[in-house]
């Protein structure tokens, strides 16, 4: 008797087990290809109750409105997952905690404005990510580690005006990208993606096209026909921010020397640091002679280093190679002297054994005119 019970209590628990991971009411389960398919119930949120084998979920054309910390935690297998066409503004950094097997991820034609670093960082498999139609207006460049496999970037139709050239060049698998519908912005800081394009496309990625909505002059311009010639202004641009950058730099040096020296007026220190910005960016960092403070000035002080390395880094390669051009005009020059002074001395050479020969024989034409004269005499 009490054998039987407890085949009857073991049964009831393994029919609640399959009950608590069933099939949500909500959606259509397939057992044998593991596929849960969600579209177009008006779903509020991610149903609950899924099975942890799931590899592929469907939920869009749902109300869905935000994805929670670890929201997916009950079927860490999936491989596909669908969000497109859904009301999602927001993500949590951790939203995706859990899913090392994703390999397709769609978020497309939601209202997100930016996507938390962080986002796909334990993703290591994913392959196709469709971030179209929404308002995103960057997209994180630290998010490269975990893309590394990714083989088609869907961007297309946000309000992004530039792309990390760094975060592209990590993307060394990548087969096809869409950028239209984005207000890109064709000056100085977009001429990185316009050689990274150039040389994708030459490689044989597949892309669509990056319409100029700014400045002006480059309104509906395609990026890849822009010729370089445009670009004039940069190499201008680059020298002032140089010297600007130099002229900060000095200052600051300045600066920190009084300070060490004088500790007694630390309001005079505050008015010095916004004028320096000031000077070295034209009056755009610091609002004027005091309106700034130190800390809004230090996210832009981080950058000038660098920038200013490789700036002195150009300045130093075109001296080197502007001095091995003057050598070689010099080596060229002294190679011509050489040469003329030779030609000089092989003339007057020349010149003398000419001499020479006439007058030898002059004296053979008069022995040759004594001689019949002496023998008539005879």
């Amino acid at each position: 008797m009490a054998v039987e019970h407890c085949v009857v209590l073991v049964c009831a628990l393994l029919s609640l087990l399959s009950l608590s991971h069933g099939c949500p009411k909500e959606c259509v389960c397939n057992s044998n290809t593991k596929v849960v398919d969600c579209r177009g119930r008006g779903l509020y949120d991610i149903p609950r109750r899924l099975h942890p084998d799931t590899q592929e979920l469907y939920l869009q054309d749902n109300r869905i409105r935000g994805l929670g910390s670890m929201a997916f935690r009950e079927i860490p297998l999936v491989r596909i997952l669908d969000l497109s066409n859904n009301s999602i503004t927001s993500v949590s950094p951790t939203a995706l905690l859990g899913l090392r097997t994703l390999q397709r991820l769609s978020l497309a034609n939601n209202n997100l404005r930016e996507l938390d670093k962080r986002l796909l960082g334990p993703i290591r498999s994913l392959s196709h990510l469709d971030l179209s139609h929404n308002s995103l207006w960057g997209f994180p460049g630290a998010m490269g580690d975990s893309l590394r496999n990714l083989s088609h970037l869907g961007l297309a139709h946000n309000r992004l005006t530039r792309v990390d050239r760094s975060l592209l060049e990590a993307l060394t698998r990548l087969d096809s990208l869409t950028l239209r519908g984005n207000p890109w912005r064709c000056d100085c800081q977009l001429i990185g993606l316009k050689l990274w394009l150039e040389t994708y496309v030459f490689k044989g990625g597949v892309m669509d096209e990056v319409i100029c909505s700014q400045p002006e002059e480059m309104r509906e311009r395609d990026l890849q026909k822009v010729p370089y010639q445009l670009f004039h202004a940069c190499m201008t641009t680059s020298y002032h921010y140089l010297f600007a950058n130099i002229h900060h730099l000095e200052s600051e040096r300045l600066l920190r020397g009084h300070t060490h020296g004088n500790h007694a007026h630390p309001s005079s220190h505050a008015l010095h640091i916004p004028m320096a910005m000031g000077e070295g960016f034209g009056g755009g960092g610091g609002g004027g002679g005091g309106g700034g403070s130190v800390p809004e000035c230090e996210p832009k002080q981080r950058h000038r280093p660098v920038n200013l390395r490789h700036a002195i880094a150009t300045v130093i390669i075109t001296g080197v190679v502007c001095g091995i051009v003057c050598l070689m005009m010099l080596a060229a020059a002294v190679y011509g002297c050489a040469y003329a002074a030779i030609m000089a001395k092989y003339q007057r050479e020349l010149k003398k054994n000419e001499e020479l020969a006439a007058a030898q024989r002059a004296d053979h034409a008069t022995a040759d005119e004594k001689e019949p004269l002496e023998n008539a005499i005879a």
